[in-house]
């Protein structure tokens, strides 16, 4: 495919930056949480709230006539009455960081811009078409202009699938991706997409430069190998990522070869990634099935650290961890063991829009 790029560029910041606020879809989609639906609601409410306390979170909610219940649940938490503000769209499910607006920032003239992927339900499930139209209508409502990604192939152009959990980065010039998700035939999200394909229109869109592969993402993530449940930047030149110790368990062998990786990864000046491990919790089961229980799908906000724990033994030392490297920030721990049923966490309910 030859990539004919003309127009403007840009350049997204990375989580750790300044933001300007946080978006977060109330729960509605009682078929993800079958049997568990019940505590969903308290626990959103509860992760509002405490976000609230220091900046501001826009709600997207289904129903105006909803807004009453939600605001009860929402003071019983001790919400900040000042900082959340309400908006109508519908919606499918509550996973924003995959289905949500990407902000970047214009190379040209410094704006602020919505990236509009397509989105298609992980190319898993089949009632998606709400959740594809998220960006636009944030972009309508907020007055931030969206733009299409697409990718020119001489024919036509292509507008690729991409979640905002498939990759993370550091806001200066690199990218973590995993091969499983983006690369493989399972779950495909863009047939005939090329690993050169992908750094392409991602070079132009997100302003990277320096891609970091990882293979593989955890059992039981049926994104099928989100790069948000294994490794995060938490500054431009240090990098959490998941570890497993029981050589028994599925993970061992996964996350110990993303290790390796990372290990020998290098930033744009060619320096070494400073590389914080992060223990996995005990596997988790729940009815049975396997859930992508995980610490690092955390979200970072402007003065706290929402980190999921699961009433594991490590919750305690991996909340050490936390403290000891984010030393500025509170460090909330939120627990997502019904949360984890909808085979996701805090990171995938949320989406930040940086301070530009």
């Amino acid at each position: 495919m030859n990539r004919a790029i003309k127009d403007d560029s840009f350049i997204m910041p990375a989580e750790f930056e300044k933001q300007k606020l946080v978006w977060i879809v109330w729960p509605h989609n009682r078929d993800d949480w079958p049997g568990y639906f019940t505590n969903i609601p308290l626990t959103i409410a509860n992760i509002i709230s405490k976000i609230s306390n220091s900046q501001k979170v826009n709600l997207i909610i289904q129903k105006k006539e909803n807004k009453n219940v939600i605001l009860k649940l929402l003071r019983e938490k001790n919400y900040k009455k000042s900082n959340v503000k309400f908006y109508k769209i519908n919606t499918d499910r509550i996973w924003i960081r995959d289905s949500g607006p990407i902000y970047v920032k214009s190379k040209l003239n410094g704006k602020k811009k919505i990236l509009n992927f397509s989105f298609n339900g992980w190319s898993k499930y089949q009632n998606f078409k709400n959740d594809n139209k998220i960006p636009s209508e944030i972009s309508k409502l907020t007055k931030v202009k969206e733009i299409t990604p697409y990718i020119d192939n001489r024919e036509k152009k292509y507008y690729p699938v991409l979640e905002g959990g498939a990759f993370d980065v550091n806001g200066n010039g690199s990218i973590l991706l995993t091969k499983e998700c983006l690369l493989s035939k399972k779950q495909e999200r863009n047939p005939g997409l090329s690993k050169k394909d992908y750094q392409i229109f991602l070079k132009k869109y997100l302003g990277v430069e320096n891609f970091i592969w990882l293979n593989k993402g955890i059992e039981g993530d049926d994104t099928h190998g989100h790069i948000d449940d294994i490794s995060r930047f938490v500054s431009s030149n240090t990098i959490m990522t998941s570890i497993e110790k029981n050589k028994k368990e599925k993970n061992y062998r996964k996350l110990n070869e993303n290790f390796k990786i990372l290990k020998n990864a290098k930033d744009i000046n060619g320096e070494r990634f400073r590389i914080i491990k992060i223990p996995m919790p005990k596997t988790k089961y729940i009815n049975k099935v396997r859930v992508p229980a995980t610490y690092l799908n955390f979200f970072i906000a402007n003065k706290a650290i929402l980190l999921p724990v699961f009433n594991d033994k490590n919750d305690i030392k991996v909340l050490k961890i936390f403290k000891n490297f984010f030393k500025h920030k509170k460090i909330i721990t939120i627990d997502c063991s019904k949360l984890i049923w909808g085979f996701g966490a805090i990171h995938c309910m949320t989406q930040q829009e940086p301070d530009i």
